[in-house]
């Protein structure tokens, strides 16, 4: 009898080695680093409007209202 009970614990550990591989498996990170993750949930959080809008436009905006409040007091001193 005791045979038997030591082939159903060997067949138990074969089954829990089994899981365990799966487990770890399931739990695999797709990012090679903590870098590319943070990389990518940065991207991500820009691509939802997290972050608010570029600042680009507005330094853009400054440096043409400059442009033409200074194109307008050249005109209005030459004229």
């Amino acid at each position: 009898m005791s045979g038997l009970s030591n082939n159903a614990h060997a067949a138990d550990l074969v089954a829990l080695e089994a899981y365990a591989a799966r487990a770890g498996a399931a739990m695999a990170c797709v990012y090679s680093s903590s870098a590319e993750f943070d990389a990518a949930l940065i991207a991500e959080r820009r691509a939802a409007g997290v972050y608010g809008p570029r600042r680009h436009r507005r330094h853009w905006l400054a440096t043409v209202a400059g442009i033409a409040a200074g194109l307008t007091v050249i005109i209005l001193l030459i004229v």
